[in-house]
């Protein structure tokens, strides 16, 4: 599997880089977490940091374009990333917030 980084877009308000990025691969599509570990390795950064959001597929290519948010940290991460995508990429929510819920 090979990453190409086609365009990083800087977001500091956020805290992140939206990254979008090519994928060569000579079997079926990549899993989101492969590529998640794939991208943070080739950015230098945690894999709790990277957030994928797309991954793209045309039928019958063996080339695949997505879209991740590169987070400074993955504290920024779980407080803007709704759960659902923490979940679908196996980054832990906050449990202070759980807590809090929980206890309101």
């Amino acid at each position: 599997m090979e990453i190409d980084i086609i365009s990083e877009d800087g977001n500091p308000m956020l805290h992140r880089t939206d990254v979008r990025f090519e994928i060569v691969h000579d079997d079926a599509t990549p899993s989101r977490l492969s590529v998640r570990d794939s991208l943070a390795a080739k950015l230098n950064k945690d894999s709790a940091e990277v957030v994928v959001h797309k991954l793209d597929t045309k039928f019958g290519m063996r080339k695949t374009v997505g879209y991740a948010k590169v987070y400074e940290s993955p504290d920024f991460a779980r407080d803007i990333e709704q759960d659902y995508m923490l979940d679908r990429n196996k980054i832990e929510a906050d449990e202070g917030a759980e807590a809090e819920a929980e206890e309101a």
